[in-house]
């Protein structure tokens, strides 16, 4: 059976398209899209196979998929705008907006140091109820009033769920009007745009969201260590019912958005263009320059990589998992999705699934057609 590829591709990029068809041929995708945009132009948006397990309901351009941690750097984005505009600082306190964050000996840790997983707030140690994470008071508190699992400055540990606790908190802070990472995107980014990414999935957009089918087996994350443990490894680490109505509609910056890779790949653009989005510029170049400041580096503490963090996203630096240029960012979702952003050569992307492999950072999936596609430019 041919699986069903749709889209467009500019003169010049019919590698990617091949390398896309390749996919399900090598690696029995299910269903996928994959953009790529420069300077405002869309340069690939193809999309093809199934949105469903048994390969029944073929993958549309508005099939909407969760796409885990890949939102995260859609989260970075909606901080970086109120940075902008001047309702937060990278290097201020997160206590100045959040006081009740300055407890356990956190007083000191920075909006910047929060975003790029140095709070020592992984993972919640304590026994709680995987649904807890649905109550967002709850786990603001628990965290506020949390002692950090490691000092400040001695490195990185990835926030798996908490990272999105923390920033909606700041957030809905920060903003004049208490909105939350999800309200401010549906309002002020993507809303007014038509940008199909969604924090929080209406019920109505439920209906055109594809499966996800759980990878093989479980990704490995090294040798064991209590963080690594309090991230992943708890029976209530995550706040489980994924796939679920009430896990879809749930507000999880760090976990649950939605979207098509168009959107991601436009939500990008800020970071390879210096604040613009389509033909208007949405944050000032100072502060997305700001953003991609590199704020740690090294051995992380949870994943079981050296990585380098600017605020909310990954940086390239060698690893390749963005393509060839070391300054770009981006961030990898649960299974294999990813955003990126190339500053130098104004290229942004993304790659969406519906089918998860164990691969944390760099599924060969994304890393093929990306690789394509800067063979193209």
């Amino acid at each position: 059976m041919t699986t069903p590829i749709y889209g467009q591709v500019a003169p010049g990029f019919e590698p990617v398209r091949d390398a896309f068809a390749q996919n399900f041929i090598q690696a029995d995708e299910i269903g996928a899209a994959f953009c790529l945009i420069r300077d405002g132009e869309v340069l690939v948006d193809l999309y093809g196979g199934y949105r469903d397990r048994k390969r029944q309901e073929e993958w549309t351009r508005d099939t909407i998929v969760p796409v885990f941690s890949t939102g995260k750097a859609v989260t970075a984005l909606v901080v970086a705008w109120l940075v902008d505009q001047g309702r937060l600082a990278y290097d201020a306190p997160v206590a100045d907006i959040w006081p009740d964050f300055a407890q356990a000996g956190k007083a000191g840790v920075t909006l910047a140091q929060a975003l790029s997983h140095q709070a020592g707030l992984c993972g919640y140690p304590t026994p709680m109820e995987p649904s807890d994470w649905f109550d967002r008071d709850l786990m603001e508190a628990r965290f506020a009033a949390m002692e950090p699992l490691w000092p400040l400055g001695e490195g990185s540990g990835y926030h798996p769920i908490s990272f999105g606790v923390l920033a909606d908190a700041i957030v809905r802070r920060a903003d004049e009007q208490g909105r939350t990472v999800g309200g401010l995107l549906r309002e002020v980014i993507c809303g007014p745009r038509d940008i199909d990414f969604h924090i929080g999935v209406s019920e109505a957009d439920q209906a055109r969201a594809a499966d996800h089918v759980l990878p093989p087996r479980p990704p490995h994350l090294g040798q064991m260590n209590a963080w690594r443990e309090a991230a992943f490894l708890k029976p209530w680490s995550s706040p489980g019912r994924r796939g679920a109505a009430a896990w879809r509609s749930a507000e999880l910056p760090a976990a649950n958005g939605h979207g098509t890779a168009n959107a991601i790949a436009r939500l990008m653009a800020p970071f390879a263009t210096a604040g613009r989005l389509d033909d208007e510029r949405i944050i000032g170049a100072d502060t997305i320059a700001e953003a991609l400041i590199e704020r740690v580096s090294g051995p992380d503490k949870v994943l079981p990589f050296d990585l380098s963090y600017g605020a909310g996203v990954m940086i390239n630096r060698d690893s390749a998992a963005y393509g060839p240029e070391p300054k770009a960012v981006g961030h990898y979702g649960f299974g294999g999705s990813c955003g990126f952003a190339d500053p130098v050569r104004g290229v942004s992307g993304s790659y969406v699934m519906n089918r998860q492999m164990d691969v944390l950072v760099g599924d060969e999936r994304a890393t093929r057609l990306i690789t394509a596609a800067y063979g193209c430019l």
